[in-house]
């Protein structure tokens, strides 16, 4: 072993007489903690002895940051805490600190993954290739161990450098570009690449060497027998697959700790973008080989020619798979059998296949084995619909039957699709609106006048019992969570009729029937003939995108009616928003399958003129529910959304008894800001400001704290929240002074104001409105137009040209620029320039609208790094005539209680298992569950449902209320509501628009998360563009507005 040099030396002695010393002071790990306590106080008191001991304290205390490499080189923190100055400030001491423990961290988790990888060359790969007898031939045993030893050099240079990086840490204080050095080569991309997709076939060859080779398997047991962590031949090989996931955990807690304006800050978020991208290909990847891995699998068992030839070629692909449990239900309701069934969604069919029994449990234990299937049914996607309860008459007057072969009627099938009695009671309930809807036409025929008896104590009436049936809907929602009904196409009967079966499958939890019900919705979108193709991909030369992969155009709509006035339809559309608005009662199906939840405002007009209409989009597709007219041309709107807690104590205002209530704001060409409510389609204004100059309004942003304005004068007005009505106050506005240009554009970021004036941007603290001007592109005569912010940098376009740019948030450096022009090549489009006219980054792309009407999407990092474009683009081959106006994310998340799962899930027929099981009982559980569900959550949940109280309080009897009739006058003393507050549910404008009271404040901190996502653009016209062809020729004028709007998955 070489002797080890002087300056580790020196420091393993100062590092054993500084254990000595410490050694002799304290006694236990207690007293030690109670030190390092003691002695970080004295560190942030700043005396120079407090910090020397803290440093050493620490540091003893992270025992793995004395730990020796195999290569005998000693990784000790001694000699970078060397680094720190004496005159250090306290703080900025625990911040290096910090950073150091991050990258200790990264220093040992390479060398575990380094240690796994020889482990897999020594213990394996080596003894097999040398065993006599031999146990594997070595072209068997080539293939399963493919690309470790490329993969363990590659780590071995990385750690060389590593080791390098930590000595000279004195000086450079980076690891970032280091990252982005090891890691942006192609040969690393390669050979992860040929691993991950040899990964499944890797497996496939170690279960089949398990089950012929006797001797091979036991090689195996004795090699994880003899090992100190028990770990497996399959658990050392998924580690290359796992190791870029770790790697971005690791940088991520390490920028966290890095504080703005470090050396090593951009260098960090450049490698967390580097690593991702390159995460995201091998996941890809992965992806991609696990599905023909299955497609495969289902071809071998598929009797159908057709079929099978459909599932062999490349044309088809898998969108979801899953094991499901089908259970097949009695006369009565009781769950007669269930079993494993393996469901199959393509982009155009839907298959079912049996799981047969999987190989031996030994083999198990040391690699996946995969099942074997055997199809059970198929039908195109087209002719497969979701049921829900009481939705089954209404999808077809087909008769249809379950699938264990008994035909049944209609009727019979939904008295035993759903929960017996709450079905039951919902028949009652309708039954008695039809009945009270009666009586009010009686009602109304009455010749005398009446205190307690007129129409509207009777509509009262028919209200109360619709907001029952729809809280009772809802219970028997609540109890199928888990339950996916699907309506398949059989083999016509006897007489040629089209004839359909019921298959109930169980889920094993509400987030994959939410993702059953929302990808079947997709995949049929994907089918209409503008999405085959939707877009044109600039990779293999202009090869479609898969239909399914890229965002869906759901449907295109004109903006205004043509009844309102040739002037009003063709006038120009100037800006949008999504409001989101909570809707708690909309259906589990439709909540899975409408666009986000909320209303979407466009806004307008010229000179006087102006106009917003509101749409609804608690559906598939949007409808207008309101028009506002307003006195002057609308140019720009903002949401402002209701006020977190936690906001409201860092900025120091006292929450007011009703909280800071969500609003919109509307800039007029006139000067004037409106300030609408939010909470429905209601919109009061509630407030208007007004600028000294009465100059338009172009712009508004909003922080927490403070609403921004830009004017056409290049001045930035800015208004603070008023303490009284939560509003912002009129009387504090402050105008600051950004140049002599029009502010076109504002970006609000964590804690400062971007403004645009001419060409450059100025960057203001948003307590202080300290200025920090910087120029952005050279030509004086061009402005920026547009700004759009993700992760660590913003994007920015301009009033003329084709290139966008991008910027540092923190150093204010240029990036990275593209030509937009260079992605409409594509298209033939025979202009050698294009204008962008509407940026947005929403979901990892970068969508970028064009003066002639093309739209064009990039890939773009989604985490805290920096946005650079990391892949060639789209161009969507549904355009615009004319400009596109604006492209706007819609965006909302599904309401926690459609994400819990009731007492219903661990009913026997949601139990798991592959083999059939009959339950007699289970009519009696069932009802049973039902009974608490209707009674348990009535007592402890109950909802005392009126409308107008007065009318009907001198009434004889018992007010409509949700609970049963059980309770008693004094439970309602105890509800979630009082009685003052019986109207809490609401009929807003929208027919199918149901508020419930403000969401409480624990539901906001759940972590189960189901966001859903649309991208909306406004302009002039709509065509359908032909590959290769060309995309100008058409201006817009003359052509009324329209929105076109792309849905995207849900992210579960």
């Amino acid at each position: 072993m070489q002797p080890l040099p002087p300056e580790v030396r020196r420091l393993r002695e100062r590092c054993a007489r500084t254990k000595r010393e410490l050694a002799t002071k304290l006694a236990g790990k207690h007293n030690y903690d109670i030190k390092v306590q003691q002695l970080m106080k004295a560190a942030r008191s700043g005396t120079k002895d407090g910090l020397e001991k803290t440093k050493i304290a620490v540091m003893r205390k992270v025992s793995f940051l004395q730990r020796k490499d195999q290569l005998g080189n000693t990784l000790s923190v001694l000699c970078l805490t060397e680094s720190i100055p004496h005159t250090t400030q306290p703080y900025h001491v625990l911040l290096v600190l910090n950073i150091l423990t991050g990258l200790f961290s990264i220093i040992q988790s390479e060398r575990s993954y380094l240690e796994s990888l020889r482990r897999i060359l020594q213990e394996y790969h080596r003894p097999l290739l040398e065993a006599d007898p031999r146990i594997l031939s070595p072209r068997k045993i080539r293939p399963i161990f493919y690309r470790i030893r490329e993969i363990t050099q590659c780590h071995s240079m990385f750690q060389i450098a590593l080791a390098s990086r930590v000595a000279e840490w004195d000086s450079s204080e980076k690891i970032g570009d280091l990252f982005v050095a090891s890691f942006s080569k192609s040969m690393v991309l390669d050979v992860y690449s040929d691993y991950v997709n040899n990964f499944t076939n890797a497996m496939a060859l170690i279960k089949k060497a398990c089950m012929s080779k006797p001797a091979f398997l036991e090689f195996l047991k004795k090699k994880q027998a003899s090992s100190v962590d028990r770990i497996t031949l399959y658990g050392l090989m998924v580690k290359p697959i796992q190791r870029f996931p770790q790697f971005i955990l690791l940088l991520q807690d390490m920028l966290k700790n890095t504080p703005k304006g470090h050396v090593d800050r951009l260098p960090l978020q450049l490698a967390l973008t580097e690593l991702e991208m390159l995460a995201e290909k091998l996941n890809e990847q992965k992806r991609v080989a696990d599905q023909i891995a299955e497609t495969q699998q289902l071809a071998r068992s598929v009797s159908d020619r057709l079929l099978s030839k459909q599932l062999n070629s490349e044309q088809g692909s898998l969108v979801l798979c899953e094991t499901l449990i089908e259970t097949v239900y009695g006369e009565r309701g009781q769950v007669l059998k269930s079993k494993e069934r393996k469901v199959f969604l393509f982009d155009d069919v839907l298959v079912c296949a049996n799981i047969n029994v999987k190989g031996p449990p030994d083999i198990s234990s040391l690699v996946p084995v995969g099942p074997k299937y055997t199809m059970k049914w198929s039908a195109p996607l087209q002719q497969v619909q979701v049921v829900e309860v009481g939705q089954e008459g209404s999808q077809s007057k087909d008769p249809f039957f379950q699938h264990s072969g008994t035909k049944r009627s209609t009727g019979a099938c939904k008295a035993i699709l759903g929960p017996p009695r709450l079905y039951q009671e919902l028949q009652e309930l309708q039954h008695d609106l039809s009945v009270v809807e009666e009586v009010t036409l009686l009602v109304g025929t009455l010749q005398g006048t009446y205190q307690n008896l007129n129409t509207t104590v009777a509509q009262d009436w028919c209200l109360a019992l619709q907001r029952l049936i729809r809280i009772k809907e809802e219970q028997i929602q609540s109890a199928n969570k888990c339950r996916l009904r699907l309506q398949v196409p059989g083999r016509p009967d006897k007489s040629g009729r089209p004839v359909s079966f019921m298959v109930v499958f169980n889920t094993p939890n509400p987030l994959s029937k939410i993702s059953w019900v929302n990808r079947l919705h997709l995949a049929k979108i994907a089918l209409r003939e503008e999405n085959s193709p939707g877009w044109l991909c600039g990779e293999d030369e202009g090869k479609t995108m898969a239909p399914f992969w890229g965002p869906l155009l759901a449907c295109h709509m004109p903006v205004f009616a043509m009844n309102r006035g040739l002037k009003l339809v063709l006038s120009g559309l100037e800006a949008a928003l999504h409001n989101p608005v909570h809707c708690a009662l909309l259906g589990f199906s439709a909540a899975s399958t409408s666009l986000p939840q909320g209303y979407f405002w466009v806004a307008g007009g010229e000179a006087s003129q102006g106009q917003i209409e509101i749409f609804s989009l608690n559906r598939p597709m949007p409808r207008a529910v309101k028009s506002l007219q307003v006195g002057a041309a609308v140019r720009c709107l903002e949401y402002v959304p209701e006020t977190c807690p936690s906001e409201e104590e860092e900025a120091g205002v006292l929450k007011s008894p009703s909280g800071i209530s969500a609003n919109i704001c509307v800039g007029l060409d006139d000067g004037r800001i409106l300030v609408y409510g939010s909470v429905d389609t209601a919109a009061q204004c509630l407030l208007t400001l007004h600028n000294p100059e009465s100059c338009p309004v172009l712009c508004l942003k909003h922080s927490s704290r403070f609403l921004f304005a830009g004017l056409r004068n290049g001045t930035m007005m800015v208004y603070r929240r008023n303490s009284s009505d939560e509003l912002w106050d009129a009387d504090s506005r402050r105008c600051v002074s950004v140049g002599s240009e029009p502010v076109r554009t504002l970006l609000v970021l964590d804690d400062s104001v971007w403004a645009s004036c001419g060409n450059s941007v100025t960057v203001m603290d948003i307590s202080s409105l300290t200025p920090q001007k910087f120029e952005v592109h050279p030509d004086p005569m061009i402005s920026v137009a547009h700004m759009a912010r993700a992760g660590g940098g913003v994007w920015m376009a301009f009033s003329e040209g084709s290139s966008i740019r991008l910027f540092h948030t923190e150093t204010l450096e240029l990036l990275q620029e593209i030509n937009i022009s260079t992605r409409s090549t594509l298209l033939n489009t025979g202009q050698k320039s294009m204008r962008v006219t509407s940026l947005l980054i929403c979901q990892g792309l970068l969508w970028v609208g064009t003066a002639q009407g093309l739209i064009v999407t990039l890939p773009v990092p989604k985490l805290e790094g920096i946005p650079k474009i990391t892949g060639k683009g789209m161009i969507s081959l549904n355009a615009h005539c004319g400009p596109v106006d604006f492209i706007v994310a819609t965006t909302s998340t599904l309401s926690p209680e459609l994400l819990k799962r009731d007492s219903f899930g661990d009913a026997p027929d949601s139990a798991c298992g592959g083999e059939d099981r009959s339950d007699t009982s289970s009519q009696e559980s069932l009802q049973q569950s039902a009974s608490y569900q209707g009674e348990g959550r009535g007592k402890g949940r109950g909802v005392l449902l009126q409308y107008k109280l007065r009318s009907t309080s001198g009434l004889p009897g018992r007010p409509l209320t949700a609970l049963g009739d059980e309770a008693s006058d004094s439970s309602l003393e105890s509800l979630e509501h009082s009685v003052e507050d019986g109207s809490i549910y609401e009929l807003s404008d929208d027919p199918e628009m149901w508020v419930r009271g403000r969401p409480s404040e624990r539901d906001g901190g759940r972590r189960d998360r189901v966001i859903s996502a649309a991208v909306i653009s406004g302009g002039k016209g709509f065509r359908r563009l032909k590959e290769r062809g060309a995309a100008a020729g058409t201006s817009g004028e003359g052509l009324e507005n329209i929105l076109m709007v792309w849905q995207l998955p849900l992210t579960v």
